[in-house]
């Protein structure tokens, strides 16, 4: 809203108004808002969820913390929802279709778990809604933001082909010590389906490749093979950020350096000459999502003050079925969903050990007729509980491994 305002005071010459052009500026004013909204707004809500009784339900799995844990206030995923989309509608274009489908994702995935904690809190069930219901809200949203990209005309990567025939130089660079030529280019904007893929000299891989033996037709099929990728991607993300969602900051502080490394993303992206520098793919407009994940930078950090250990308020499945869609959504947008394994490798190895625990009783009960397990508790955090670790030790390691994931990711860019 201020992006249309200050716009519109910068045609009349109104000095300073300029200044919201800038997607550095408005990043700044979106973490900021974010940061004063959750935090002192996060205190009222929390006051009322505890006046409300909305308190967490607590399933008996033998371990003291959870009982700590009873009654303290649920739902405060709304705390984070607030805190995201107020700085993104206040300092963002919604003229952009990256940041409507980003307010789309947030509003909706917000939606299907705010009805999962109220069943769980208002209806007594412990099981909440339906896993095939949330299955199901998960997949409406990927259709959603798969056709969107397909059909939108404002969703296109802008590629560089060099002018061969000319043989036209228009500049020199030094690279490894050596003196190259720069050749002359046009550019092209082009709807594809192409990502990007780490480790690779080339560093894109086209979804069309995997539907290659249809000829001609690869193209037209490869967006159905987009569409699949992309509910299976929202639907893991999502459910893997609900299962690390178990310790107090785990879930919160994970997102939080998971968004800074995607907004950095972003913005090499779709900045012209840094893609072209790292030789990435140009996807212009994609540096408006910066204002996006800078507000959910700061919703994360200011939910984290009364989600820290102790927790004052947890974020249930409002805060963390939404927060693994917006991982998702944000990566595909950049075409950097390929690097999640790497990025989201804390979710991902949540997700894996209850997989593979799970699947080892189930295997074992049937084998021997008495199930066995891998690990003393799954999720992987409650492993490490049941070792004796305390539980702000557990959050800050796996904290620092996310960091560190988070470089690698980042890294992968130049390393081919």
């Amino acid at each position: 809203m201020f992006y249309y305002l200050f716009d519109f005071l910068d045609s009349l010459d109104v000095p300073g108004a300029g200044m919201f052009k800038y997607i550095s500026f408005r990043s700044a004013m979106a973490i900021i808002t974010s940061l004063i909204i959750s935090l002192l707004f996060g205190k009222w809500i929390i006051n009322y969820l505890r006046r409300k009784q909305v308190g967490e339900v607590v399933r008996d799995l033998g371990l003291e913390e959870f009982y700590r844990k009873k009654g303290t206030p649920s739902m405060g995923g709304i705390i984070i929802l607030s805190s995201i989309i107020i700085p993104t509608l206040l300092f963002g274009d919604l003229g952009n279709v990256y940041v409507i489908l980003m307010l789309v994702t947030t509003i909706w995935l917000g939606f299907v778990g705010f009805l999962d904690d109220y069943i769980k809190i208002f209806k007594k069930n412990k099981e909440g809604l339906a896993g095939k219901f949330k299955i199901i809200g998960q997949v409406i949203l990927g259709l959603v933001v798969s056709v969107t990209m397909y059909l939108s005309d404002d969703v296109f990567v802008r590629e560089r082909i060099e002018i061969d025939e000319t043989k036209e130089v228009v500049g020199y660079v030094e690279q490894g010590g050596k003196v190259q030529e720069i050749p002359a280019y046009v550019t092209r904007d082009v709807k594809c389906t192409k990502t990007t893929i780490p480790f690779v000299k080339n560093n894109e891989f086209d979804y069309a490749y995997l539907v290659a033996f249809l000829g001609e037709k690869s193209k037209k099929w490869a967006w159905l093979v987009f569409v699949i990728v992309t509910i299976f991607i929202i639907t893991a993300v999502s459910n893997g950020t609900n299962l690390t969602d178990g310790l107090d900051g785990l879930a919160t502080g994970s997102t939080a350096i998971i968004g800074t490394t995607l907004g950095i993303l972003a913005y090499l992206s779709g900045n012209m000459i840094y893609s072209d520098y790292l030789n990435i793919m140009y996807i212009p407009n994609t540096g408006e999502l910066v204002i996006f994940a800078s507000a959910l930078i700061g919703a994360t950090i200011g939910f984290l003050w009364y989600n820290s250990y102790p927790a004052q308020v947890f974020m249930g499945d409002t805060g963390s079925l939404s927060l693994g869609g917006i991982i998702a959504v944000f990566a595909i947008i950049i075409r950097k969903e390929l690097l999640i394994p790497i990025l989201c490798g804390i979710f991902l190895t949540e997700s894996l050990s209850v997989l593979i625990q799970v699947s080892y009783f189930k295997r074992t009960r049937k084998k021997y007729g008495k199930g066995k397990r891998i690990f003393l508790m799954a999720p992987l955090h409650h492993h490490y509980q049941k070792k004796g670790y305390p539980e702000p030790k557990i959050v800050t390691r796996f904290w620092i491994v996310g960091i560190l994931l988070a470089v690698i990711t980042i890294v992968t860019l130049k390393i081919r």
